[in-house]
């Protein structure tokens, strides 16, 4: 299973070398988690209704080749590690150039939080099904709770 979506490189993406800027590489990693979230149906407005939002602790980009403006490019998401209800996870997105590039992997650790309250949380049984339906990396791995 894979999940992809191309990405258009717009003029404002560049930097003044006329390369994509580092910061617009982790709005592609943004973009294609709310499309994948938005179309499993964990909507905007559906997180909204249940005060539920995710969060990021960290987010680091390996860059490894050079994207420009006309680039035809790709970004996918898988599932590195998970909690067993899914309220700690680790995501990966490869960031492909003419489909076998690899320009840049995105790593990103991440969490719910309950809007209301400010604080983390256990997500509702809405994310589970959402989850389960996300690639994973081949050498996945379950996040033990220590302690």
């Amino acid at each position: 299973m894979n999940y992809s979506k191309p990405i258009e490189i717009r003029w404002s993406d560049l930097d003044p070398n006329f390369h994509v800027r580092h910061s617009v590489y982790y709005d592609f990693g943004a973009y294609i988690r709310m499309c994948f979230l938005t179309e499993k149906g964990l909507t905007p407005t559906v997180l909204v209704q249940h005060h539920l939002g995710p969060i990021l602790f960290r987010e680091e980009c390996l860059f490894k080749r050079e994207i420009s403006f006309g680039d035809k490019v790709t970004i996918d998401v898988v599932l590195k590690k998970a909690s067993k209800n899914y309220s700690r996870w680790t995501m990966q997105h490869h960031v492909y150039k003419d489909n076998e590039t690899v320009s840049a992997i995105i790593t990103i650790d991440g969490a719910w939080i309950d809007t209301e309250r400010r604080k983390l949380t256990v997500p509702s049984e809405l994310v589970t099904p959402v989850f389960e339906q996300l690639p994973r990396v081949e050498d996945f791995e379950w996040i033990e709770r220590k302690g």
